[in-house]
């Protein structure tokens, strides 16, 4: 009879710990974070979700779970923005061209040649611009918790090295389906080609196309050392990837939570920016040992003025303050 009774009293303490443990899963706050690249060692977007999660997790002592969806596992960076609009998906990380379709705004940091160097670029974007940015994009639903690096995209191709705008000129470079982009390239007097992401290799490969302009990460891990010979450090446009978070998640969140977000956002912006910029030194040093031919451009001013044409077109939609802001701010 003791046995039993034993038995019965061991049973209902597993029973309770059980229930102990589904009531606080069913307590705890999953939030579900996507990107489209992927989840790898290197990859910047890749490293921000790390860093985020952590923070985060470690901050809430385990309250807050963010899950990570990289490989389009959420879609892909439009219909990801539109569920952020609409509290379909909880947070995104995505590259700036994107975020352009619905505040054209953010037309201003895919201008090419604005920034000089990644310290300059952080300054425009931790500051009075990047402000006004977020402000814009809060009204349309989204909250921006941080600005990520993607590093500089730079040009590669099979033709010729590019040490300055007329070396751009008769060769086909793929470029996003973005109208910055298809600009600045066709200013140059090259010809840009509007490619889907999926079919750019085999175009290389093939010589449909002679090159495209890429950032370094990427350029690694697609291996498109493998099928392009020259690597030209232009620098042309820095690559920002911003951390999002859809405001209806963000509205559900206690005050306390929602403090955790932005602070541990902050922590990961400086983490992966640093782990961004030791990484681009390693990779020029890998993909050179890889058979790239790598060499710099010799006068970015001139490159500059060669495309002074696409602000100007850009300018209205942009909006004229931002845009003074910003070149103030990178003189």
């Amino acid at each position: 009879m003791k046995r039993k009774t034993l038995l019965s009293a061991l049973i209902a303490s597993l029973l309770l710990g059980l229930g102990a443990g589904a009531v606080h899963a069913q307590n705890k706050t999953v939030i579900k974070l996507g990107w489209t690249t992927t989840d790898g060692a290197q990859d910047p977007y890749a490293i921000a979700a790390r860093a985020f999660k952590s923070h985060v997790e470690a901050a809430s002592k385990g309250s807050i779970e963010v899950q990570m969806f990289p490989n389009r596992q959420l879609g892909d960076e439009k219909p990801m923005l539109e569920g952020l609009r609409f509290g379909t998906v909880d947070a995104s990380i995505m590259t700036n061209a994107v975020m352009a379709q619905i505040e054209p705004g953010y037309q201003l940091n895919d201008l090419p040649f604005l920034y000089a160097s990644e310290a300059q670029a952080h300054k425009v974007l931790d500051g009075k611009v990047g402000a006004e940015l977020a402000r814009r994009l809060e009204t349309k639903g989204i909250i921006t918790l941080a600005a990520m690096e993607g590093g500089f995209r730079n040009m590669i191709n099979n033709k010729k090295p590019v040490q300055n705008p007329a070396d751009v000129s008769g060769v086909k470079y793929r470029v996003m389906q973005n109208p910055v982009y298809i600009d600045m390239f066709n200013s140059m007097g090259g010809s840009a080609v509007p490619m889907a992401w999926g079919e750019t290799f085999t175009a290389v490969q093939q010589g449909t196309i002679d090159g495209l302009e890429i950032p370094l990460a990427v350029i690694d891990s697609s291996k498109y050392n493998e099928v392009t010979k020259y690597l030209s450090l232009t620098n042309h446009t820095y690559s920002v990837i911003y951390l999002l978070v859809s405001k209806r998640t963000m509205d559900k969140l206690t005050p306390e939570q929602r403090k955790i977000m932005s602070d541990s956002a902050k922590l990961a912006q400086a983490e992966q920016r640093k782990a961004s910029a030791e990484n681009s030194k390693q990779l020029v040093t890998a993909l050179q040992a890889k058979g790239m031919a790598v060499n710099t451009i010799s006068d970015p001013a001139a490159f500059r003025k060669s495309v002074a044409p696409v602000y100007e077109k850009f300018r209205p939609s942009i909006g004229a303050d931002l845009l003074n802001m910003a070149l103030e701010q990178v003189k």
